[in-house]
């Protein structure tokens, strides 16, 4: 019956949505973690996507209007993450949503977007399967089989390796996507898988299966996870006396990632969607004005989040209109859009055309490697 009450809610909503948005507002929606184990990936995304509206209202706003931004924390969690998009579509009566972070609650949220035809950006989700919930479903970031394919290639090619094992979040439609990803290049390219082990998400003892990888001798570790176990794992391996390298998606970036790993994630390697070291007067510019609006160097994250917003503002202003439809066709036509995190066109499956960076953690610095072109 609640869900039944929702909809019905939501429909209602809807309809009435012209007479009860605030004409002198343009209001969008982020819904993320902003507690919780990876409480770092909403916070920064957040923080990316405030900038960008300061920036915008700075400028004059939106079609004569000032942006206004509602969130919601989704506790790192499907359920509230359905939640959080249902209260920005029914209560407070969004144009656009921008979020999750993590895949599985983009995954959750996505169907509601797509129901009541409210485009929604996700800045950092990498599953394939997030766009394919809908056309009003976008995402600014490369996706999990580039992903994938880059670490694959880097540890080949690049480092030489030939043996991997594997261990990887089963709870996690990103950690089990990239890693299968990770597996299918890295084959391919002639290395050899010795070890695939499992965790869930919030473990924090990895004795067993790192005894497992241990007897396989590998010549690297794939932990396609979050920055909590990642740490965690790098930790309890040193302990162990493995002392072959890591290597991570874009889940690891994170300033908590060091802090709770310290030496032990040292030498090791990530991909990631952009590096503090970029030259360009986009990256350094936004590095400049984020850290002396929130006091600390930006992440991915919030590049990501703040790439999303503008790119968002930019099919607003293309379309000349908040109807859902005006603004999905805008989205859809994005080319060339110089963001922070690269130069980003959007494609006719809704996802993003960009490259990626392998970074390499020394100690407390996440130093540029390799930039690789899709």
């Amino acid at each position: 019956m609640k869900s039944v009450f929702i909809s019905l809610l939501l429909a209602t909503s809807i309809l009435l949505f012209g007479c009860q948005q605030d004409s002198k507002q343009v209001v969008v929606g982020f819904f993320g973690a902003l507690t919780g184990p990876e409480a770092t990936f909403g916070l920064s995304s957040r923080n990316g996507i405030m900038l960008a509206i300061e920036e915008i209202n700075k400028s004059g706003g939106l079609l004569g209007k000032t942006v206004e931004l509602k969130f919601y924390d989704t506790l790192g969690t499907n359920e509230e993450a359905r939640n959080s998009i249902e209260k920005l579509i029914s209560l407070d009566h969004v144009v656009a949503v921008l979020g999750e972070v993590a895949s599985s609650r983009s995954l959750a949220g996505a169907p509601i977007a797509q129901k009541f035809q409210i485009p929604m950006i996700t800045p950092s989700s990498t599953n394939p399967s997030v766009t394919q919930k809908g056309n009003y479903i976008f995402r600014v970031c490369f996706i999990d089989p580039f992903q994938g394919e880059v670490m694959a290639k880097f540890a080949y090619k690049s480092l030489n390796l030939r043996k991997a094992a594997i261990l990887r979040d089963t709870q996690s439609e990103y950690s089990m996507g990239l890693a299968d990803y990770f597996i299918k290049t890295f084959q391919g390219l002639g290395g050899t898988i010795v070890a695939d082990e499992e965790y869930v998400a919030g473990d924090v003892v990895f004795e067993s299966q790192l005894s497992k990888i241990k007897e396989k001798n590998p010549e690297f570790i794939f932990v396609p996870g979050y920055y909590a176990e990642a740490a965690l794992v790098a930790r309890q391996a040193r302990e162990m006396g493995i002392k072959v390298p890591l290597m991570g998606g874009d889940g690891w970036d994170s300033g908590s990632l060091v802090e709770i790993a310290g030496y032990a994630i040292n030498g090791s390697y990530f991909s990631n969607h952009y590096t503090l070291e970029d030259p360009r007067a986009e990256v350094q510019n936004f590095i400049k004005i984020y850290e002396a609006r929130f006091g600390a160097k930006p992440d991915a994250q919030a590049a990501s989040g703040y790439d999303a917003a503008r790119i968002l503002f930019e099919a607003i202003a293309k379309a000349n209109s908040t109807s859902g439809p005006a603004i999905r066709d805008a989205l859809a036509q994005t080319k060339n859009f110089k963001g922070v995190t690269g130069v980003i066109s959007i494609n006719e499956n809704r996802d993003a055309i960009k490259s990626a960076v392998v970074l390499q953690v020394k100690g407390k610095e996440f130093k540029f490697v390799d930039s690789i072109d899709p």
